[in-house]
C-alpha cells in the first residue's frame, strides 16, 4: 500500500460528523488492502495527483445512516468513494480505471456533463469482478 493507508480506508467524512466509528474485521481489512494494491494504487500512479478517500469501510450501522444499499460493498470494505477534487477531474479518474479494466463496479455519483461529483469504485478480493459501469 503506497499511497493509501488502511486508517484511510477505515474513516468515511460521513462517519466522522456523525462520531461514528467501527473498525473494520480482519476480513474487511484484507479487502481493502486488495483494493488499494489492486485499483487505487496503480490508479494514483497512473494520475500522478492525490486522490482523496470520501468513504471507505462502512459499519452497517453508519451504511443505514448514509442509505447506503443493504448489500453495500463498503461494509464489506471492498469499496471507496473517490475524488479527485472536482468533476472534470473526476471524469479522467473514471475514465482511467475503465481503461484499466480492474475494478468490480465504477459508479459515477451525481454526474453531470462535467463529470462526476464522485466515484465510487470497487474490487473483488476473491475474484468475479464484473467491471459494471452505472451512471447515477
Amino acid at each position: 500500500m503506497k499511497h493509501f493507508s488502511i486508517s484511510e480506508m477505515l474513516r468515511s467524512d460521513t462517519a466522522i460528523r456523525r462520531c461514528l466509528w467501527n473498525g473494520a474485521n480482519l476480513e474487511a481489512e484484507e479487502n481493502l488492502r486488495s483494493l488499494v494494491e489492486q485499483v487505487l494504487d496503480p490508479l494514483r500512479e497512473r494520475y500522478g495527483k492525490p486522490i482523496y478517500v470520501n468513504s471507505g469501510y462502512r459499519c452497517p450501522k453508519l451504511n443505514q445512516l448514509v442509505n447506503g444499499a443493504a448489500n453495500s460493498q463498503h461494509m464489506k470494505g471492498e469499496a471507496a468513494d473517490i475524488t479527485a477534487g472536482s468533476p472534470e477531474e473526476n471524469l479522467k479518474l473514471a475514465k482511467m480505471i475503465e481503461e484499466a479494466g480492474k475494478f468490480d463496479q465504477l459508479i459515477y455519483e451525481k454526474n453531470s456533463e462535467a463529470g462526476p461529483q464522485w466515484l465510487h469504485v470497487s474490487w473483488k478480493r476473491l475474484g468475479g469482478n464484473r467491471k459494471r459501469v452505472l451512471y447515477m
